[in-house]
Parts: C-alpha cells; sequence; structure tokens
C-alpha cells in the first residue's frame, strides 16, 4: 500500500507548493507591490494545482481534498521557514503532527458499507 501511495504523495506535496506560489504571486502584488505581471505565473501555478490534485489515487474528490488539507499545511509552514525565513515554532510543528495523524486516519483507515 505504501508503494501505492507515493505517487500521490508526491502529487499532493506538488499541488501543495503550486497552491502556495499561486498564492504568494497574489500576496506579492497586493502586499508588496510588486507587479500585476507577478498574476500571470500566479494564474498558472494555481491551475498546476488544481491538475496536480486530480492525479491523486483516491475514489472521491473530497475525501482527496481533505487529505490534502493536512499537507497543505505541513508545507505552508515549510514556505514559512524557507522562503520567508522564519523558523516554525513548537506549537506548529506541534499542529503539523496532528494534522498529518489526520491525514493517515482519512488516507489510510478502514472503510465501512455505506
Amino acid at each position: 500500500m505504501v508503494h501505492a501511495f507515493a505517487p500521490s504523495l508526491l502529487a499532493y506535496v506538488g499541488a501543495a507548493f503550486a497552491e502556495i506560489s499561486g498564492c504568494f504571486a497574489f500576496w506579492a502584488w497586493l502586499r508588496l507591490g510588486k507587479s500585476p505581471w507577478w498574476l500571470l505565473p500566479g494564474m498558472l501555478s494555481l491551475a498546476v494545482f488544481a491538475f496536480l490534485l486530480t492525479l491523486v489515487d483516491v475514489d472521491f474528490a473530497g475525501r482527496a481534498y481533505a487529505a490534502y488539507g493536512g499537507i497543505y499545511i505541513a508545507a505552508s509552514l515549510t514556505w514559512l521557514w524557507l522562503v520567508e525565513g522564519q523558523v516554525p515554532e513548537r506549537g506548529d510543528v506541534i499542529g503539523v503532527a496532528v494534522c498529518l495523524v489526520g491525514v493517515c486516519i482519512i488516507l489510510f483507515g478502514a472503510r465501512g458499507a455505506a
């Protein structure tokens, strides 16, 4: 099962960084005074984000999106650290750990008959 999850994990991580990059382009334009030209790669990045989520190997979009939330949180704090130069605090790390446990429960938890 872990082997089958690897491509989905890569899609999730790629989607997270594509979404964060796309949103950051808007942040840079509106909050940092960057050129509106930042919006073009930002919108392309957001389209890549949406595409990558379709590559996740789950049966339902809602489950893919729910699990993605935890990956997004981890990626956001990685962005905070690597791009913005702010080291995540203890509470951030604990929060990410809790979210990633939730991701595992969503993706690998037992499924009952409906």
